[in-house]
């Protein structure tokens, strides 16, 4: 019930080259363009006294971004992972790696998502498929993808439209809550749960969380729309034209944070599914993140360099300072949703 391993290398080849080369944007749209900023024209604070970091899972992160997780499993995806702790590192941000099933199946493929010895302080995270555990996973799988890469953190990422559409897909998940909630009681270290794209709401957020889920990645549509990606994976023609009717699938990501952050109070919460720049996440935060992620950005840069990567944190890091000296944010904490309000659109 494990797979096969080949098979699993294979899939991550093509996630790859079809996140690369193909058009895979979700159909509909964060919702983040229904917010703006009030702009403050006298902040009364410097813009070289701004601090960025924030404190998540008890360590202390410089600039409040996950980079999110992606890829593994293959000798293109080890350079990928490469590049993107490199920067975390030298940011001070946050990173998950790509799903560890691939390691799990095959012990010389771990190896492509060890990234410790070039980003040794980051707050990292662990990854694997919630639905494996519903397919002979158990405690010591999700421990030995921690230890093998050194984590912080376990991601359990929940994708049902994902299998639903693969070829063989793995799409038993009934009695699932049951073992997440096994594993936030027996792992070291505290699980996180993100979806892939589609969104999480309320309801399953606050499920989640009496499991004893630590934090939630909302992980909303409005970026990369997984149901294209797989479509792109189809060799039949129907199987395509099932697939292609989930463009505009998802619940959007600002409309997961704010429905969740009305109805579960306190819970950290990462923001990710379709940002772009330092305005965005500045605007996740403001509704409620404690991070934003981004992958696809991300993805392009560290698949050419790591100065490539680089050049783009910077570009991000500094539009998300001059958001926080323009609403007069000293820190963080002060980049409050009071300091945002939703418009019909852009005028």
């Amino acid at each position: 019930m494990m797979g096969n391993p080949p098979e699993t290398s294979r899939r991550k080849t093509e996630h790859i080259r079809i996140n690369l080369e193909e058009d895979v944007r979700s159909g509909i749209t964060t919702g983040l363009e229904h917010y703006r900023f009030s702009h403050q024209a006298l902040p009364e604070i410097n813009l070289d006294e701004i601090d960025t970091s924030v404190d998540f899972l008890d360590k202390k992160i410089s600039v409040p971004i996950l980079i999110s997780s992606m890829t593994g499993g293959t000798g293109e995806a080890e350079r990928i992972n490469q590049n993107l702790a490199v920067n975390a590192e030298k940011f001070g941000l946050a990173m998950g790696v790509g799903s560890q099933r691939a390691g799990l199946e095959d012990d010389s493929s771990m190896r492509t998502f060890k990234v410790r010895d070039v980003a040794p302080s980051i707050l990292l995270f662990a990854n694997l498929g919630a639905i494996q555990l519903n397919y002979g996973y158990t405690i010591e799988h999700c421990q030995r993808v921690v230890d093998s890469i050194g984590a912080d953190a376990l991601i359990l990422h929940l994708n049902p439209l994902q299998e639903g559409l693969m070829v063989n897909g793995d799409t038993r998940f009934s009695g699932l809550l049951k073992k997440i909630e096994q594993i936030c009681r027996k792992l070291r270290v505290p699980v996180v749960v993100k979806e892939v794209g589609w969104g999480i709401h309320a309801q399953t957020a606050k499920l989640l969380v009496e499991a004893g889920v630590k934090a939630i990645d909302v992980a909303g549509a409005g970026g990369t729309s997984w149901s294209e990606v797989e479509k792109h994976r189809l060799k039949d023609e129907d199987n395509r034209k099932i697939a292609a009717a989930f463009k505009n699938w998802g619940n959007p990501t600002a409309d997961c944070l704010v429905e969740i952050r009305e109805k579960i109070s306190g819970l950290p919460m990462i923001a990710s599914g379709g940002l772009r720049d330092g305005i965005d996440i500045a605007k996740c935060l403001a509704l409620g993140a404690s991070l934003g992620g981004l992958a696809g950005p991300f993805l392009r840069a560290a698949a050419e360099s790591a100065e490539t990567v680089e050049r783009q944190l910077i570009v991000i890091k500094r539009q998300l300072e001059l958001v926080m000296f323009a609403t007069g944010s000293i820190n963080v904490q002060s980049l409050t949703n009071n300091k945002i309000h939703k418009v019909d659109a852009y005028r």
